[in-house]
C-alpha cells in the first residue's frame, strides 16, 4: 500500500467534506500540522468541528481556517492567543467546548483505545460539569466524559519512513501521538522521511498501522508563538575570562 503522496492536496485529495470532524496536532505553533491545514483552507470544505488543544494565532495554524470561517466548531483546551477566534465567539459565530487539558488529552486517548467514556475529578463541581453525568467512587463524585473520535487526524512528525511508523521530537510531540490513533484515517506530515528499516523500532512512537497517508515537509517553517528573552549582562571591565568546568561531563 503507497502511503507517500507528492503534496498536501494530494493527500487529502476525496477525504475532506462539508461538517466533518478533524483532529488537528500540536501545541502552540509546535508540531503542528500547518501545511496541511493549508491544503484544508485550499479545499473550501467548511461547517468543520475541529478537535486540537488550541486554534492556532492569527494567520497561522488552525488561525487560517477561522480567517475563512471554515471551522463551525472548536473542541479546545485553550485558545487565547487568537484575536479572530475571540471575535467570532463573541459575536455567536463560533461554536466552543472547552476541556481541561488533561480531559481533553484523556478524551482523545479514550477514543483511540476504544473507550466511549470515563470518569474524572477535573471539573466536579464547574461549569465543565453541568449537563454531564456524575457518579460517587469511594466518597468521591466524578463527572463523566465521553471519548473523542474524528473523521480525520493531521498530525506533524520529526521522522517516519514510508511504511508511516512516526518518530517526535521534543516539545512536538504533544498531541499528535494520541491524534494518530483517534479517527478514521491519519495523515502525516514528516520532516524527515525514510525507508523502512531505517528507524531504531524502539524509537517508533506511532506504529505504521495507523497511518495511511504522508507528505514529505523537509523545509518546514518552525515559528516561535512567544519568544520571551532577556538582556544579556555586560562583562566588567578587564574581567578574565570564566575558566572552563572540570571534571564531570559533558553540558
Amino acid at each position: 500500500m503507497k502511503k507517500v503522496y507528492p503534496d498536501a492536496t494530494t493527500a487529502l485529495a476525496g477525504v475532506l467534506r462539508d461538517g466533518m470532524t478533524i483532529m488537528a496536532g500540536g501545541f502552540g505553533l509546535c508540531g503542528i500540522p500547518d501545511v496541511l491545514i493549508d491544503a484544508v483552507r485550499e479545499s473550501g470544505a467548511k461547517n468543520l468541528t475541529v478537535i486540537s488543544n488550541n486554534a492556532g494565532i492569527d494567520g497561522v495554524g488552525l488561525g487560517v481556517l477561522l480567517e475563512t470561517r471554515q471551522i463551525a466548531k472548536m473542541i479546545s483546551s485553550y485558545v487565547g492567543e487568537n484575536k479572530t477566534f475571540a471575535k467570532q465567539y463573541l459575536a455567536g459565530e463560533l461554536e466552543i467546548e472547552f476541556n481541561p487539558q488533561g480531559t481533553l488529552a484523556e478524551r482523545i486517548r479514550a477514543g483511540g483505545a476504544g473507550v466511549p467514556a470515563f470518569f474524572t475529578k477535573t471539573g466536579v463541581g464547574t461549569l465543565i460539569a453541568e449537563g454531564k453525568e456524575t457518579r460517587e467512587f469511594d466518597g468521591e463524585t466524578y463527572v463523566m466524559e465521553r471519548g473523542l473520535f474524528a473523521d480525520v487526524s493531521l498530525v506533524h512528525a520529526w521522522k517516519g519512513d514510508t511504511e508511516g511508523n512516526l518518530v517526535y521530537r521534543k516539545t512536538a510531540r504533544n498531541f499528535n501521538p494520541m491524534m494518530a490513533t483517534a479517527s478514521r484515517m491519519t495523515i502525516a506530515q514528516v520532516e524527515h522521511l525514510v525507508q523502512p528499516g531505517e528507524i531504531d523500532p524502539d524509537h517508533i512512537i506511532t506504529p505504521g498501522v495507523f497511518v495511511k497517508r504522508m507528505i514529505h515537509v523537509p523545509n518546514v517553517q518552525k515559528r516561535i508563538e512567544q519568544r520571551t528573552t532577556r538582556k544579556r549582562a555586560e562583562a566588567a571591565p578587564n574581567a578574565e575570562p570564566a575558566a572552563a568546568p572540570t571534571g564531570g561531563g559533558a553540558i
